[in-house]
Formats: C-alpha cells, structure tokens, sequence
C-alpha cells in the first residue's frame, strides 16, 4: 500500500497501552503515526517517540484519520467527544462492562452529528472476548457461557485502585474461582499517615470492585509484584438445535496492555470502514479488523 493511503492514526495516552500500540501501528502496513498526544506534550519525551510529532491536544496535528485513545476508562467518554467533535473517528478500551450501553448511545450520537465513527470497548474483554462468546452462544443458542479471568494483573482494576487519595501505587490481581466468579487481590502502597481501612473501604465501594470478592492488602512495593500477564479461559456449554452437551472452549495467556493494543489498532482500521455512528467490537464484520485484500482473506480464511 502507498504511503498516502495509509491510515493516519494519533495515539493519546502514552502508558502501557499507548507505547504497545504505537508498536503495533509500527508494524500495521496500512497504517502510519500521525502523532502522539500526552499531558506533558514534548516536554521529557521518551527516546522511542522523539522522531514522531508529540503535543498536547489532537488539534495540534495534521490529517489525522483515527484516534487510539490509551486514556484510562474513565475519561475515555471527554476525550472521545473531543475528537469526534473535530471528525476524528475514535477507538478505545473502555472496560466497566455495565456502563458500555450508556456510553454507545453518549458516543453514536455526537460520532453521527459529525460524520465519525467509534468503536467502543475494543480491548480483549471487553473487546475480542466478546466476539467470541458472540459466536459460541450462536453455535448454542441454550446453555450457559462462564468467562473466567487470570490470573493475572487487570489494568483497569490497577488504575482504579491507583486512582484512590493516599495510594502511591496498586496492583489488582483477578484470581478465577470458578464458572465466572472472580477475587480480587490489590496490594497498594499508601503514603505516609493513610489508613488502610480507608482505602480499603474506597477501593471496595468501587463499581469496579463491588460485585466481587476483594482483600486489599498494604505493601511497600507494587513494583516488586508487578507482572502484566493475564489471560481467559471461556466456556459455553448448551443445546444445538435440539442436541444436548455442546462444549465450546476458548483459552490463552496474554500480554495484557500488548493485546489490548493491537485489538485497539485492528478496531482503528475497522472504523474507516462503517457508516457513521458507535458500535461495539460485536457489531463490526471480523473481516473489516485485517488488512490486506477482502477476496484474498476469504480465499485465505474461509
């Protein structure tokens, strides 16, 4: 593909995320950084991103396509109006799993108003998960489906935790028990003179936490703990058409933020190829997240 076919894509946010997915778009051959946006801007900008523009607010590049927006769930929703508002189309990992209806309709309408389009929620769960459990529940359309996490580091968990007055640092790590019930260990520093209790009556409050079995424990380093491994294990057993005892598994063990990136790079490409408006990672054709020639993946796939 010519270079100046290719998508131009921002990345704001330059955490995990955003350094595995400027990694992914490097190795995307339809596709080229039209920037970086972070808080300090160019101000102390890491050595791997010093050949790219680096700023402070999207409006400050040129032709830029698609946003990845590496931002912490809870300000995907005001970075995403943001960019829409400009025509610049969004994806993002947005992962408190009951507030992503409320967040699709926020996002379809201002994405319509201004002829963009966002993919909401493209992580590996929600995200590429999602897909999967789309497609096992269809082989079975009776049964039950048991998503289990871990173990291993969740991000949005750790962000939270983090996020809390008094916590230098945290570390929240999904333990699976069994048939989709999950427990929550998040170890965190705390600066001088914060009560534990505190924070842990904060952290479990949470709507990221409250519906699971949570201990929160005092460490003096996360750093020391730190593994960003995860992974699933996905399981539908049900009925096809009338035939008891379909079992369906899905397994893998991940780079947590590496994934996330590239589900968040495959769904920048799948969003120059939809109407205007929000969807979710179920809603998009499986074939609009690859690049290449559509008649040479379906020679190739099907």
């Amino acid at each position: 593909m010519e270079k100046q076919n290719k998508i131009r894509v921002a990345v704001i946010g330059y955490g995990n995320i955003g350094k595995y997915a400027v990694e992914a778009l490097e190795a995307a051959p339809d596709m080229e950084i039209a920037g970086i946006v972070r808080r300090a801007g160019s101000e102390n900008c890491p050595r791997e991103i010093s050949d790219y523009a680096v700023v402070r607010d999207i409006s400050e590049l040129d032709s830029v396509d698609v946003a990845i927006l590496a931002t912490p769930t809870r300000s995907v929703e005001e970075h995403a109006l943001r960019c829409l508002e400009l025509g610049i189309n969004t994806v993002d990992s947005f992962d408190i799993h009951g507030l992503i209806v409320d967040l699709r309709r926020s996002l379809d309408s201002a994405a319509k108003d201004h002829g963009a389009v966002s993919i909401i929620s493209a992580g590996w769960d929600p995200g590429s998960d999602s897909v999967v459990r789309t497609l096992i529940e269809g082989l079975a359309p009776k049964g039950l489906t048991y998503t289990n996490f871990g173990p291993g580091r969740s991000m949005g968990h750790s962000v939270c935790a983090r996020s809390k007055k008094g916590v230098r640092d945290a570390l929240s790590m999904t333990i699976p028990v069994g048939e989709g019930i999950h427990r929550r260990m998040v170890y965190v520093e705390l600066e001088d003179g914060v009560s534990l209790e505190e924070v842990t009556k904060e952290i479990k409050s949470d709507v990221y936490f409250a519906s699971d079995e949570t201990h929160v424990f005092q460490v003096e380093s996360v750093d020391a703990l730190n593994d960003v491994g995860h992974g699933v294990n996905l399981v539908r057993k049900g009925v096809s058409g009338q035939t008891h005892n379909q079992l369906f598994e899905f397994n893998m063990k991940i780079n947590n933020p590496a994934l996330t990136a590239q589900v968040l790079v495959n769904a920048a490409r799948a969003t120059m190829r939809q109407q205007p408006g929000a969807y979710t990672m179920i809603e998009i054709p499986v074939i609009d997240y690859l690049p290449g020639d559509r008649e040479e993946l379906i020679r190739h796939l099907v």
